[in-house]
Formats: structure tokens, sequence, C-alpha cells
């Protein structure tokens, strides 16, 4: 299993404010869902960050994201570790497989897999 990506992930009710902020600093919009933004760097396309007002499907707005080649073997190394799953493992209608895993010091790793192109 491979890392493909690592952003923070942040809360936020200030969607356009933190676009424009961000984009003073050479970001630009790779997605947006509404409820969810990326921006990314153009020269740098995996230096992201990512702003939601919610989770569409999971209980929590996660700390941090990571992409990995393979979510399944993610999965099957935390549960096999006892590591608390905070949202289980499924298939989301915009493109990827994820699951939520709390960390020692609490935070929520949202860990995904693409299923069709990656932004």
């Amino acid at each position: 299993m491979s890392i493909r990506r690592a952003m923070p992930d942040f809360q936020t009710d200030a969607m356009e404010e933190n676009r424009d902020f961000y984009g003073r600093l050479g970001f630009e919009e790779v997605m947006n869902h509404g409820w969810v933004m990326t921006l990314a760097s153009p020269t740098h396309p995996t230096a992201q960050v990512t702003f939601m007002n919610h989770d569409k499907t999971a209980p929590v707005v996660p700390d941090m994201s990571v992409e990995v080649d393979d979510v399944d073997a993610a999965h099957a190394a935390m549960v096999n570790s006892g590591a608390e799953i905070v949202h289980p493992l499924r298939d989301e209608e915009w493109g990827v497989r994820r699951f939520f895993v709390r960390d020692p010091d609490g935070r929520v790793i949202n860990v995904l897999s693409h299923s069709g192109p990656r932004p």
C-alpha cells in the first residue's frame, strides 16, 4: 500500500472566503460539491487543502484526508490493529471508496481511494 497524497480538512462556513484567501497564495479550486471544496496548487497538484461545512454521509468532518492506492488494505490494517473506525468502509456516489478512523490523539482521518479520475 502506498500513499498518493495527504491533505488537511478544515470545517468552515466560509467556503468562498477561504477560496479567495488561499487563491491569493496560488491555490485553485479543483473540486466543489457545495458541502466540500478542494483547492490545489496548479504546479504541484498533490499540494491540496479541503474545506467542508459538513460531511454528506459521515457523522463528523475529518481532520485530514489520506489517499492510498489500496483503501481495502488500509482498512484491514486499521481494523486488525484495533483502531476505532468512525465511518465504515463504503463506496461514495462522488467516486471514492473511503472510511474514517480515529488516530491516537483523537483526530479523525478520512482514508480513501478514487474509483474514477483523481482531482
